[in-house]
C-alpha cells in the first residue's frame, strides 16, 4: 500500500529552475522535484554532502528522490524577471565583484532571474514507507533550517505543513491525495496537474530534475518523466493518467 505526503507551496515569489546557467536563472511553471527534495532536506537539517557526519541518522538523497511526485496548480502565478548586478566600484574607487575559478580579478556580473509571482501549489510525494513519510511530515512541521520556495530569499507565506496532520494521507495514492482541499474559488475550473510517470508512458515529458547529488562541487541530476492533465474536483484523476 502506498501513502502520500502533501505540501502547500505558496508565496509572493518562488522559482523552480532546472536549466539555470551563469547569467540566466530560469524557473519552471511548477515546483521541480529537485527543489521540493531540497526543501525536505532543509526541514531535516540534512547537509548537501552525503558523507557529512550529520547525515548518518537521516534518509539518503537517493531514498528521498525515489518518492513519486505530483503537483496540483491551485494558482498559476505570473512570470516575472529581475535584472540584478553583483560587483561594481566604491566611491573611493575600490572595485569589487564576483570571484572567478581561474583566480583572475573579480568583476561585475549581471544576471536575469525569473520567478513566479503569487503562485500557489499543492505538491504530493508518494511512497510505501509510512515511517519515512511520518518523519518528513514532522520535519516540515518543525523544520531544522529555513524553508524556501526554490531560492533562499523566497519564503512561503503559508505554512508548507498542512495543519492537524492532514498532509499525511495514509493508504492513499498520489493522484487521489491531490484532490484534497480543493480551492473554493476554483469551482467549475479545471486545474493543471503534473504527475510523475514511467518513461514508457505515451505522453511522457522529460524533466532533468531528479537529484543525484546536491554537493556544491558535484551537483548532478538525471531525467524523470511527467504527464500534464487538467481536472476539476468532480473528475477521477486516476482515470485520466
Amino acid at each position: 500500500m502506498t501513502h502520500t505526503l502533501l505540501l502547500r507551496l505558496a508565496g509572493p515569489m518562488q522559482s523552480w529552475g532546472t536549466n539555470s546557467r551563469f547569467k540566466i536563472r530560469d524557473t519552471g511553471l511548477e515546483p521541480s522535484k529537485s527543489g521540493v527534495i531540497g526543501l525536505l532536506c532543509a526541514a531535516l537539517g540534512k547537509p548537501r554532502d552525503e558523507s557529512h557526519p550529520d547525515n548518518r541518522d537521516k534518509p539518503s538523497l537517493e531514498t528521498l528522490a525515489a518518492l513519486r511526485m505530483g503537483v496540483r496548480v491551485n494558482r498559476e502565478g505570473a512570470m516575472r524577471k529581475d535584472y540584478q548586478t553583483a560587483g561594481g566600484a566604491h566611491r573611493l574607487g575600490e572595485r569589487y565583484g564576483v570571484a572567478k575559478a581561474n583566480n583572475s580579478a573579480p568583476e561585475t556580473v549581471t544576471s536575469e532571474r525569473f520567478y513566479l509571482a503569487d503562485a500557489d501549489f499543492l505538491a504530493g510525494l508518494e511512497g510505501a514507507d509510512e515511517v519515512l513519510l511520518r518523519w518528513l511530515n514532522a520535519a516540515i512541521e518543525r523544520p531544522r533550517w529555513q524553508l524556501f520556495l526554490g531560492r533562499k530569499s523566497f519564503a512561503p507565506h503559508w505554512p508548507v505543513y498542512l495543519p492537524n496532520g492532514e498532509g499525511l494521507r495514509l493508504n492513499t495514492k498520489l493522484e487521489d491525495a491531490l484532490q484534497f482541499d480543493w480551492p473554493k474559488d476554483s469551482e467549475g475550473e479545471k486545474l493543471r496537474h503534473v504527475i510523475e510517470v514511467g518513461v514508457d508512458h505515451p505522453r511522457a515529458e522529460k524533466r532533468i530534475d531528479w537529484p543525484l547529488s546536491f554537493d556544491s562541487a558535484a551537483r548532478d541530476f538525471r531525467p524523470r518523466y511527467v504527464v500534464t492533465d487538467f481536472f476539476n474536483h468532480n473528475d477521477q484523476l486516476k482515470g485520466g493518467l
